[in-house]
This record gives C-alpha cells, sequence and structure tokens, in this order.
C-alpha cells in the first residue's frame, strides 16, 4: 500500500468515526467525551485531507482551491493500474 492509499484509509477511518460518534450524540446528547472526540477527529480529518491535497490533488470537484481545472491533472485513475501479467 503507497502513501497516497494510506492517507486516504486514514481519512476515511476518521470520517466513519464522526459520523458514528454524530450517531451516538443522536441518542446521548449531553456526552462532552463524544463531542470532544467529534472536534478532534474533524480537525485530525482536515489536516490529512490538506496533506492528500497538497500532494494528489482535489478528493471532491468542489475543492479546487481556486484552480477549477486541478480536476483534469496526471495522473488519471486509471493510468496508474498496473499490467497483470498472464
Amino acid at each position: 500500500m503507497d502513501s497516497r492509499e494510506k492517507l486516504l484509509k486514514c481519512i476515511a477511518a476518521y470520517d466513519f468515526a464522526i459520523v458514528e460518534l454524530h450517531l451516538f450524540l443522536d441518542s446521548h446528547p449531553n456526552d462532552k467525551a463524544a463531542d470532544s472526540k467529534i472536534k478532534e477527529y474533524i480537525t485530525k480529518s482536515n489536516k490529512l485531507r490538506h496533506e492528500f491535497e497538497s500532494k494528489y490533488g482535489p478528493l471532491v470537484a468542489t475543492s479546487t482551491g481556486g484552480n477549477r481545472w486541478a480536476w483534469i491533472s496526471n495522473p488519471w485513475p486509471w493510468d496508474n493500474v498496473e499490467e497483470v501479467e498472464e
């Protein structure tokens, strides 16, 4: 697994935890620890997103950072596919 994939997995893990904690707070609205964890995970997720986007380009079409053509930068996702030997 390369560093790009590791970053994506970490971002996904934090985002998943954020959603789960929000669901938990639906039934435990006064839980200060869960609220604190959400804020911590949002900060960490945003930091990782910024790192990813500075190295590999935008994660979503709306996060181009002012350069609306950044999404066309190489490599395209299918350019990274390794050929399978038969």
